[in-house]
């Protein structure tokens, strides 16, 4: 039986507890709104999250009346957020789904099926897998027992097995009389979910169960409060201590008591010994306070587990931690300790440098050196290069050493500091800066000492998937090492973002403990720092006639080609465009020199700037942009110039590389202006002058509004503050209709009637 959505009393609330997950927040909502069954709520608490989660709820309401955003004013915590969104919520049944996790396909149907087909229990239990980062997939140890339970109605008295359970909250859904009649509410503090768990199965009269998936239980690398630890994970003695008032105070509960015994004692074991739970320091205390809790609650006649389980009950009821650890190291393998150790020995470097670098980081740290380093050593460019210049002005104090790969000393600019990378002054500097500044990864030998500081400014806006992503798409993954990457990620302390779309894949394909510095790129300063002086001198050193047309033309890298491909007739093009356009070709920096472009350069008939140095000067002197999946689009979009997408590969490159919108869809916020699928329709587009008609001018703007949020002219500055010099990120953004970008120079743009053939 399908229920019809219904205003008034929906079948299902789905309370949906948010903070800091802007990074998922989106992936678990749009798991929701997509289920076939459409008679929910979403009931969704802000826990006064410090990041972008609010704007996105209320971007979701705003397209969706399902979905009811509540906003707290200070942070409660997330049983106190589950407390209100249940008195909150309408319908006949309320779901606690935590915001970073998703829904299976159907879940809800499936869910509202069994309700229908059990008479509305008190308790419906459901199956749940747990999805890794890695991609992997892993079922739960509750399936076959959910089978079992078919769909029989019964107490937990009745059939004790399903105590044993994970006991969280979001793998069963609880009629709304049931849970509010009963006016059971979370305790503060985490482990809160046991407590509820064994309290609402021990008081209900009726429980079912469901075998299907529904939750897709996501095991964050990072950013689960469940796994930082120290001294909030003490906090599981009080939440046991109050199950056991729970069962003294319901004496028909004693059958269960040894078995809820059995896995609270379980629970401090399993806690114990979680490297990302309880500290060193604090494991002998742990065990201490595991042990006076061991005595108190013990039952009478109660039986330990056989093996080495039973021996570890056996330790902590004695309060013997030192016999425990014994215990423990010998069930520690040869094997295991020689990994760690081998794995030791390889951070700190195997070959000639070890003994220099290992010197080096034994002197304290410089406090007033950073260390910077863009595209692979590539020379002095990007956002580090901007922070740099920056700095210098802001924060004098700290040297800036670049390090350069030995093909690109002569590239740098007079007055600089550099080490060649791997040089012997390089293994100091790595040692000893307190900043080191990228826009990629340093390589895996470096070590990151505690006190040094890592800025990650990126290096673009992502279209394409990125990180953990690429891990679908072969032809982009190739032989890269996840897991080496994500260790080269653990060094970053700031991640630097230019919009909020930006911020949210960073936080999600990067999995690490990193804080976003919601900035813009300082790279882009110099679109609204710029005169129409400034763009006249670089048009005049470019060669570019005055009354010219400059069309910038940047097609990025194919994972799943070698070597640069032209996707252009560039000589047909110049033709069909008429010596009012110019058209300046930019390969991508992956590529060596191109034959075929030099060819045409010396003909006339483009200008080759490939290799130009600075790519912003480029942009100030374009009037406008052709380009495909580049990341350049989304800088070139500060200018507020027309910016065209020549795609003709669209379904190969979508496909073999993945992307995180459809550039070709023509909706506000996705398409940047005109397209073009093939050479015909690049010309037509020029031809007809849909490059920069009214249309390309709404798109253009709406792409702004989303990526262009951050870019104001202050971007350096904010980065300088927060990271060199621990102040607020100020000044605040101005506001995208308050921004004056450098000015174009060309005194009119050239209409479709002024071209060749028109």
């Amino acid at each position: 039986m399908c229920h019809a959505q219904s205003t008034i009393a929906p079948r299902i609330s789905l309370v949906v507890p948010v903070y800091k997950v802007q990074g998922y927040l989106r992936a678990c909502l749009d798991s929701i709104l997509e289920q076939s069954f459409t008679d929910f709520e979403i009931v969704a608490i802000d826990d006064r999250s410090p990041d972008a989660c609010g704007r996105i709820l209320d971007e979701y309401a705003a397209r969706d009346p399902r979905v009811r955003p509540i906003h707290l004013e200070e942070n409660k915590g997330i049983g106190k957020a589950r407390d209100l969104g249940a008195l909150e919520a309408r319908g006949d049944y309320i779901f606690f789904l935590d915001s970073d996790d998703t829904l299976a396909p159907n879940a809800l149907q499936a869910v509202a099926d069994r309700l229908d087909l059990t008479d509305d229990p008190d308790i419906l239990l459901l199956n749940h897998v747990r999805t890794y980062w890695t991609n992997r997939v892993q079922a739960s140890a509750a399936g076959e027992l959910l089978a079992a339970g078919g769909t029989e109605v019964f107490t937990a008295l009745e059939r004790p097995e399903y105590l044993t359970m994970f006991a969280v909250v979001w793998n069963r859904v609880y009629r709304r009389e049931f849970y509010v009649g009963n006016e059971f509410t979370f305790t503060d503090g985490i482990y809160e979910d046991a407590l509820m768990v064994y309290k609402t199965m021990l008081t209900a009269e009726r429980i079912a169960c469901l075998e299907q998936v529904c939750v897709e239980y996501r095991q964050r690398r990072q950013g689960n409060s469940m796994r930082t630890p120290g001294q909030k994970h003490f906090g599981i003695f009080e939440q046991y201590a109050r199950l056991f008032t729970f069962l003294d105070e319901r004496p028909h509960l004693a059958p269960v008591r040894d078995l809820l015994f059995e896995r609270m004692v379980s629970h401090f074991l399993f806690t114990l010994v979680r490297e990302d739970r309880v500290l060193p320091k604090d494991r002998a205390d742990f065990f201490k306070r595991s042990s006076q809790q061991y005595k108190r609650l013990k039952p009478a006649g109660f039986k330990k587990p056989e093996g080495v389980t039973g021996l570890r009950f056996e330790l902590l009821e004695r309060g013997s931690y030192s016999a425990y650890t014994a215990v423990q190291l010998a069930g520690s393998t040869r094997g295991k300790l020689r990994k760690r150790a081998a794995k030791t020995k390889t951070a700190l470097g195997r070959k000639a440098y070890d003994q220099l670098y290992r010197m080096h980081m034994r002197r304290p740290i410089d406090e007033n050196l950073a260390v910077y380093s863009a595209y692979w050593d590539r020379g002095v460019a990007c956002n580090p290069a901007a922070i740099y210049n920056k700095a210098k002005e802001l924060a004098p104090h700290i040297r800036g050493v670049w390090v350069v790969r030995p093909s690109e000393v002569e590239n740098v600019p007079k007055g600089v500091d550099y080490v060649v990378t791997r040089s012997p002054r390089y293994w100091e500097v790595m040692a000893r800066a307190k900043y080191l500044v990228n826009n990629v990864n340093f390589g895996n030998e470096i070590v990151k000492r505690p006190g040094q500081i890592h800025l990650q400014t990126h290096h673009g806006t992502p279209l394409k998937q990125m990180g953990i992503d690429q891990q679908r798409f072969p032809a982009a993954a190739k032989n890269m090492s996840f897991h080496k990457m994500l260790e080269r990620v653990d060094r970053w302390d700031y991640s630097l973002s230019s919009n909020q779309h930006s911020t949210e894949i960073w936080e999600r394909v990067y999995p690490c403990a990193f804080e976003n510095v919601d900035s813009g790129y300082p790279r882009n300063d110099v679109y609204f720092e710029a005169t129409g002086q400034d763009v006249a001198r670089i048009r005049a050193e470019l060669g570019i006639a005055e009354g010219q047309t400059a069309l910038l033309y940047c097609p990025t890298v194919r994972d799943y080609q070698k070597g640069f491909v032209p996707r252009l007739d560039l000589e047909r093009l110049c033709a069909e465009l008429g010596p009012d356009f110019v058209v300046l070709v930019r390969a991508h920096y992956f590529y060596g020199a191109d034959p075929q472009l030099q060819a045409l350069q010396e003909r006339g008939l483009i200008k080759d700037v490939s290799k130009y140095p600075v790519v912003e000067d480029l942009c100030l002197a374009a009037d406008a942009l052709i380009t495909d999946y580049s990341s350049i689009m989304f800088d070139y979009a500060c200018l507020d110039r027309p910016i065209i997408s020549y795609v003709d590969d669209w379904e190969v490159y979508s496909k073999a590389r993945g992307v995180y919108f459809d550039l070709l869809s023509q909706k506000p916020g996705q398409t940047p202006g005109a397209t073009a699928t093939s050479e015909d329709e690049l010309i037509e587009v020029f031809r007809s002058g849909a490059w920069n008609d009214e249309r390309a001018t709404a798109l253009r703007a709406a792409f702004r509004e989303r990526f262009v949020q951050y870019d104001d002219g202050h971007a350096a500055e904010r980065a300088v503050r927060t990271v060199f010099l621990g102040q607020e990120s100020t000044p605040a953004v101005i506001p995208l209709d308050e921004r004056t970008p450098a000015p174009a120079a060309a005194p009119r743009l050239v209409s479709g009637s002024d071209l060749v053939g028109a």
